[in-house]
């Protein structure tokens, strides 16, 4: 008898269940706004990075060394004469590799070539003249990738990111007028991070042609620079 009451109490409770239960619907989020801002800060550059590099060559590669290092020696020398600060510079590259003459498809063993680049950071731009001057005058071969700078390029950064918020959120103030709505509250900004480029490429020089006149310095125009943020708002409504 009991094993019988069990059985029908367990047939009414399946009966009794309710059918094709489903899970309580998820909250909708609320209206929202997306909007992007961006930011601009134009500032004239106060620091300048020159990159520098002597070049020799020998009949074998212990001679090409040598009178490398003592080309870069004198180069380096003139430089910390000149003011820049031993901090200001460090090593870019360096490779020793022969050279070879092609005639009739056959190729014939010239010698060895080593080069040695540093980058210089010059924090006067009053001063690059006088720097790139004294590196050709010294023994540098080529003089390349000039670019500016700004010692606070994060202060820059930061209200350049101000203003991208600001301006997103004008837009989004604007959208909504637009609408006949208004702004509850900002759910989120996100920032657009890209590499920009923040410096400027200028013009190569070689010691060949300089040294007609090693005393001209080059003359210098860093114009101005411009450090941009990209923002996107999300903002709800109501």
């Amino acid at each position: 008898m009991l094993r019988v009451l069990t059985v029908l109490m367990t047939l009414l409770t399946l009966t009794s269940a309710p059918t094709g239960a489903q899970a309580p619907p998820a909250p909708r989020e609320p209206p929202a706004i997306v909007t992007t801002g961006e930011g601009v800060v134009k500032l004239a550059p106060d620091r300048v990075w020159v990159s520098i590099a002597a070049e020799s060559r020998a009949r074998n590669p212990r001679e090409a060394q040598r009178a490398n290092a003592d080309a870069m020696t004198a180069v380096l020398s003139r430089l910390k004469a000149a003011g820049v600060a031993p901090d200001a510079i460090r090593t870019s590259g360096y490779d020793l590799q022969p050279e070879f003459d092609y005639t009739n498809g056959k190729q014939t063993l010239r010698g060895y070539i080593a080069r040695n680049a540093i980058e210089v950071r010059v924090d006067d731009i009053a001063k690059v003249g006088e720097i790139l001057d004294v590196a050709v005058g010294s023994g540098a071969t080529s003089v390349s990738g000039v670019r500016f700078d700004l010692k606070d390029r994060t202060g820059a950064e930061r209200e350049a990111l101000k203003r991208a918020v600001a301006d997103a959120r004008a837009r989004g103030d604007a959208a909504a007028s637009g609408a006949g709505v208004t702004i509850d509250r900002v759910l989120r900004i996100e920032e657009q991070r890209a590499a920009a480029p923040d410096s400027r490429p200028m013009m190569m020089m070689r010691r060949e042609s300089m040294v007609a006149d090693a005393s001209s310095q080059p003359p210098i125009t860093p114009g101005e620079l411009e450090v941009r943020a990209l923002v996107t708002m999300t903002a709800s409504i109501r």
